[in-house]
Order: C-alpha cells, then sequence, then structure tokens
C-alpha cells in the first residue's frame, strides 16, 4: 500500500459503501478528486440515499467536484444479450463492446484534465467490477490505477492484485508467469461477482 505521502497519481477508484456524504467527500478531497465517474449500472441505493445519481450530483457540486454518470458505458449490467453467457455477463465480451470502449475512452480523456474516481458502491475494490473489468482495462492500456480504500488508505492496482491472488489461494509456481496468476486470479473473482439475470 501507499501512504498519502506518496501522492498517488493516475486513475482512482472508490467504493461508497455505507459512509456518510462527509466522509465520502473527504476521502475525495484529500487524494485531490476533481470528477467521480459513478460506474453503477443503477445510480441509486435504497439505504444510502445520498448516493442516489441526482442528489451525490448536487452534494459533490457544492464541493467543486464534477459528477458523470458512466454506468451505461461502464456498468457490470448489459442490455446486450451477446454480452452473457448462460445468463451471466460476460466481462471479456462486455469490454470488447463499442459502449465500453467508448466509455473507457472518456475516462482516459477526462484524466488528461482532472483527477478522477471511478466510483461504485462496493467497500472492498476486489469485490466489484470497478477492479476486476474496468481498471483491469485500464492498466492494460498502461494506465496508473490507484483504490481508495475505506480507511483511507491507497492501494495499487498490484497490491490489490496481491491481495486478490491471496485471498483466492493462487500461487506462483515455477511453470506460470505472474500475468498468469492475475488472469486466473480475475478469471476466478469474475465467477464470483459477475451480474446474472434473474
Amino acid at each position: 500500500m501507499l501512504t498519502r505521502a506518496a501522492k498517488p497519481e493516475g486513475i482512482f477508484t472508490i467504493g461508497h459503501s455505507t459512509h456518510e456524504l462527509a466522509r465520502f467527500v473527504d476521502l475525495l478531497k484529500r487524494n485531490g478528486i476533481a470528477a467521480v465517474a459513478d460506474v453503477r449500472s443503477m445510480p441509486y441505493s435504497r439505504r444510502q440515499r445520498q448516493f442516489n445519481r441526482e442528489e451525490l450530483a448536487e452534494s459533490l457540486k457544492t464541493h467543486e467536484i464534477a459528477y458523470v454518470h458512466l454506468g451505461e458505458e461502464l456498468g457490470a449490467r448489459s442490455d446486450n444479450p451477446a454480452c452473457y453467457k448462460n445468463g451471466r455477463v460476460q466481462f471479456k465480451r462486455l469490454a470488447e463492446t463499442p459502449q465500453f470502449r467508448s466509455g473507457i475512452q472518456r475516462v482516459l480523456d477526462g484524466s488528461q484534465r482532472m483527477s478522477i474516481a471511478l466510483m461504485c458502491a462496493e467497500k472492498d475494490p476486489l469485490d466489484c467490477h470497478r477492479t476486476i473489468l474496468v481498471a483491469r482495462d485500464l492498466v492494460g492500456l498502461g494506465k496508473e490505477v490507484n483504490h481508495i480504500l475505506a480507511d483511507g488508505e491507497i492501494e495499487t492496482h498490484q497490491a490489490a492484485m496481491q491481495r486478490l491472488c491471496q485471498r483466492l489461494g493462487i500461487q506462483e509456481d515455477l511453470i506460470r508467469a505472474s500475468e498468469e496468476l492475475e488472469d486466473d486470479a480475475y478469471a476466478e473473482q469474475e465467477r464470483n461477482i459477475a451480474f446474472r439475470a434473474a
């Protein structure tokens, strides 16, 4: 993990979790976030109404933080039947759609002008598509991604993937390279979290 003194750059992710709005804004401000890109397919919460799309956009505006909803582009659900196999979203198929590619390009373009945090609901970035789908794609394009954790610490994407491998019991061996281990971890976690149509 990085400390705040290291001043990480690149694109950030954050989960709104059960934070009070003031705490959420503090996490953004202390990391210099100028814009939140909401990657929730459905930008509403029954329990945490302060994170409903309209309320959140207005609240962030008062703190001079921009808000954009990118759930149609970068959300974990899809209206495209080609993105499903046996009723479950397939992240690779989703990542190849023009809509997803457009969303990634918007993030890349925006990150050239300001510090962006991709926001979803889950507290732990490992339990969310923002890491397993979106951050994976951005890292593959050479972008640095850091995750803002609920306690305020910053976890690099590399450290997050090491943690995921440990959690899933995926260990280094003499045959597979670290990239292959990460691919296995991504695939297993996708099976754990990918949206399943009812």
